[in-house]
């Protein structure tokens, strides 16, 4: 796609001015340059001098000699600094792209210096060539604010999740090098009533636990007590927030309606719709079913070279949440929906195989399911032979379809 200014009457390129950042912790190297041929020149910044930066690009303008007019267009790698110098040169009239880093092409010939100033250097001449019309960058497509803060509840109910798993391990794993198998996600253990039962426990020996491992013992579980809380009071938000997207409650927002849309499907749970709209439904626009796949990474790579081609498998290349998600969902949607297409269409080409033929299956049906979703929740199209929860004599619990 051509990014090069150009003028109402005439048909030649404007002189434009081309800024590549290559961020760090403490400093910014800007890298300008107006041309292709012209060596980018570096200039240091304060990090996060949003008025130094500002002066640079005003200095850089001057110096190549360009009207006080003429655009500016800019770029620097998505990571950790998010999309928030995105959208202030946006505000300052400056055209950026955010950068996908994966995409710069690299020379794989022996080893290659690799410094800031060289990064720089390099990003400078692929924003030029990019703004030629040349595909030189994969650029990342900018969230609004509002779709950037919603997505974050499932994520950190995610990470919560995950960190308590790890905690329950720990507790375990230091009890059972004594001879002590007990696990905190059995029963419901009070806070009290697991440290008796861990005070209680006896060594092989009959002698009682070492105290450290007790002291140990006691803060893995003060930190799995917390977390557990912390789960609990975002599963609330979150059940909350659909509740009133279901009520058609005015101050729902886009996302939250279509997680609510898609909770009402048996095997879809409040935990699968709501990270499937924040993460992907919610503010994305998708023309076909192939784009639905490919931004999932469940689109098949061939290789072919002169001979016998062979497949790669799945890219793997799109959001690595709603891919596991999916795959998951699959799963549960050959149970709680034994009538849909989808389904018939697993069981018609797998047949009798085995679980290694199942699993291969399993990630074309996720597929099939993703797109189905998206016809779902922006076109209204219910899965052929798909049951609502309102049509189910026994849906489909929160922990079975959290997924």
């Amino acid at each position: 796609m051509a990014r090069t200014a150009q003028t109402d009457a005439t048909t030649e390129a404007r002189p434009t001015l081309y800024v590549a950042l290559e961020l760090s912790k403490n400093t910014w190297k800007l890298g300008f340059t107006t041309s292709r041929t012209k060596r980018a020149r570096i200039r240091d910044v304060t990090a996060r001098d949003l008025t130094g930066l500002l002066a640079e690009i005003g200095a850089a303008r001057q110096r190549a000699g360009l009207p006080e007019d003429a655009p500016v267009m800019s770029c620097y790698e998505a990571g950790r600094d998010g999309f928030w110098i995105h959208r202030f040169l946006e505000a300052n009239g400056i055209m950026n792209l955010v950068v996908d880093a994966a995409s710069i092409e690299v020379n794989r010939r022996k080893r290659q210096a690799k410094t800031d100033r060289i990064d720089a250097q390099k990003l400078a001449g692929l924003l030029v060539r990019e703004s030629e019309g040349e595909e030189a960058l994969r650029i990342v497509r900018v969230p609004p604010v509002e779709a950037e803060d919603e997505r974050l509840l499932p994520r950190q109910l995610s990470m919560f999740k995950n960190k308590r798993t790890q905690t329950s391990n720990q507790i375990r794993a230091r009890l059972f090098q004594h001879g002590v198998d007990l696990d905190p996600r059995k029963g419901s253990f009070a806070r009290q009533e697991f440290l008796e039962k861990v005070e209680r426990a006896r060594q092989w020996d009959g002698s009682r636990l070492p105290p450290e491992l007790c002291t140990t013992v006691r803060m893995l579980w003060d930190q799995y007590v917390l977390l557990t809380r912390q789960i609990k009071d975002l599963e609330q938000r979150q059940r909350q927030m659909l509740r009133e997207a279901r009520r058609g409650s005015a101050e729902a927002t886009a996302a939250q309606k279509k997680a609510a849309r898609l909770s009402q499907l048996c095997g879809v749970g409040d935990v699968g719709g709501y990270t499937l709209a924040t993460e992907f439904f919610g503010w994305r626009e998708f023309s076909n079913r192939g784009e639905v796949g490919a931004l999932a990474g469940l689109t098949g790579t061939p290789f072919q070279s002169g001979g016998p081609g062979k497949d790669q498998g799945i890219s793997k290349a799109g959001n690595p949440r709603v891919r596991t998600l999916m795959v998951e969902l699959a799963w549960l949607w050959l149970r709680w929906q034994p009538s849909s297409r989808t389904t018939l269409w697993f069981h018609e080409h797998v047949g009798k195989a085995g679980s290694r033929g199942k699993r291969k299956a399993i990630v074309a049906v996720s597929r099939k399911l993703l797109v189905e979703f998206w016809h779902y929740v922006e076109h209204g199209v219910i899965p052929e032979g798909t049951l609502l929860k309102s049509d189910c004599a026994t849906g489909p619990s929160d922990a079975q379809a959290a997924a």
